[in-house]
């Protein structure tokens, strides 16, 4: 199938109620390309039908906005916290049929790796064998685990292009509000580069100082993006006011957690001129809307963090050159994510300084016409 234009409603919807088990979800299918269609798999206690609606669609728009053909789709479970491993049994038993058709399922937040291991084992599907594809010469997790950067490397270089484009030669003061996974490597590109995160905020509150110590700080959090604040550094500052990050002095806010974080309740109080998304629906688009008319510049979220998705879609279609040695493999990729980032920052803000308005449906709709040629 070619490429399908984008539309209010998506390809399709599976409602999931389990098999040999019970489940509650849904997979949303945003688009098809050739075929295709991929995204990760979202367990929270409160996730909707239109919370993966939306994440499918960005995914569609990420995949559009790099070149790749591949359609966006997305799982959502709802969590009751039962036995977790049976959930996961029941997952893949009840979506093998979408992985087998070219429904490729990965994770996102709540779901891990191993999660993911549990339900391609269940479904029997490897993604390394595909009809009409040539097959992966290494295994999924060989290929995929060392890639756990990419993310924040994709968010950090939209940071840059934008500082760039911005005329802003000095170090930048920079808030990174979520500290998990994509935070962490945010924080360390930026200060490998120059830059001062001055705050970071963890799901306990908001940590800040003129220079925070990014190394000492990873070294005390743990694998859910929590700080231990028994053993700070001396000299930070603590709050646990909530959004406590958009009142600390800031060039830079990265937004690498939760859904909406920026909103149109709190987006008075923000204080940086760059806004950086590294997180999926990061912000509302009446937040977005009112940060512009402001004077903020925002890089989407479907820009910004197309890093993990991205190099998932780049194996899935069969891009890669497996046939690189591991490291220049990585460093391929991490390349190819970041050339992608940088050309679209670039061509989003240009836009924006010639008109008014949200610049993003202009570059999409240019990036859906090179697809379709």
């Amino acid at each position: 199938m070619s490429f399908t234009e984008d539309s209010r409603e998506p390809a399709f919807v599976t409602h999931l109620n389990g098999s040999g088990g019970e489940v509650k979800g849904w997979v949303v299918v945003d688009t098809l390309v050739d075929g295709l269609a991929m995204g990760g798999v979202r367990m929270t206690p409160n996730v909707t039908e239109e919370e993966v609606r939306g994440l499918a669609r960005d995914m569609t728009d990420k995949f559009t906005l790099a070149g790749l053909r591949i359609g966006g789709a997305k799982g959502g479970i709802v969590s009751d916290g039962g036995d977790r491993e049976e959930t996961f049994r029941t997952f893949g038993r009840t979506v093998k049929p979408l992985l087998h058709g070219g429904i490729h399922l990965g994770i996102d937040m709540g779901v891990t790796p191993a999660d993911r291991a549990v339900f391609f084992a269940e479904a029997g599907y490897d993604p390394r064998y595909r009809l009409g594809a040539p097959d992966m010469p290494i295994d999924w997790r060989t290929y995929y685990e060392p890639l756990i950067d990419v993310t924040g490397h994709g968010v950090g270089v939209a940071a840059l292009t934008a500082l760039e484009a911005g005329g802003h030669g000095e170090a930048a003061r920079v808030v990174v509000q979520g500290f998990g996974a994509v935070g962490r490597a945010v924080a360390r590109f930026l200060e490998e580069r120059g830059h001062v995160v001055v705050a970071v905020a963890d799901v306990q509150g908001t940590i800040s100082a003129d220079r925070l110590p990014v190394a000492d700080l990873v070294a005390i959090t743990d694998e859910f993006g929590r700080i231990d604040r028994s053993r700070l550094p001396q000299g930070v500052t603590t709050s646990a006011e909530p959004d406590a990050w958009l009142d600390v002095d800031a060039d830079v806010l990265v937004l690498a957690a939760q859904k909406h974080a920026l909103n149109a309740g709190n987006v008075h109080r923000l204080r940086a001129a760059l806004v950086v998304e590294g997180a999926n629906l990061a912000s509302e688009p009446e937040a977005r809307e009112k940060a512009r008319a402001a004077g903020a510049t925002l890089v989407p979220g479907v820009i910004a963090n197309i890093g993990g998705a991205g190099a998932a879609a780049l194996a899935v279609t069969r891009v890669v050159p497996f046939e690189l040695a591991a490291d220049a493999r990585k460093a391929w990729v991490f390349d190819w994510i970041g050339d992608r980032v940088r050309e679209n920052t670039r061509a989003l803000l240009e836009i924006a300084a010639g008109r008014a308005g949200d610049p993003l449906p202009e570059l999409l709709a240019t990036r859906r016409e090179e697809l379709l040629r």
